[in-house]
């Protein structure tokens, strides 16, 4: 049997082994924020933002005149870049 056929069958030894373990160590970010976390426990947050979290919305239109605003300023800059290049 060819070596890279064996170290792949080695490796998916390795991985279902390792996916079998009874016990499992957290990773370095769970490890740090439990400690964190034992010493200052967070706050209590809402599921979703109350309404005095909300920043103020813009409406529809005012979004679709930006977005076709930029729009129309690359056309320009890009035709005046191309009307000013010689030939």
């Amino acid at each position: 049997m060819p070596e890279h056929e064996r170290d792949d069958q080695e490796r998916e030894f390795d991985l279902r082994w390792a996916d079998r373990a009874e016990l499992k160590e957290p990773s370095a970010r769970a490890r740090m924020l439990a400690a964190r976390w034992r010493e200052n426990p967070p706050e209590p947050q809402p599921f979703r933002a109350g309404p005095d979290h909300v920043g103020p919305r813009r409406s529809s239109w005012v979004s679709t005149a930006i977005v076709l605003g930029c729009v129309a300023a690359i056309i320009l800059v890009l035709g005046y870049a191309r009307f000013r290049a010689p030939y």
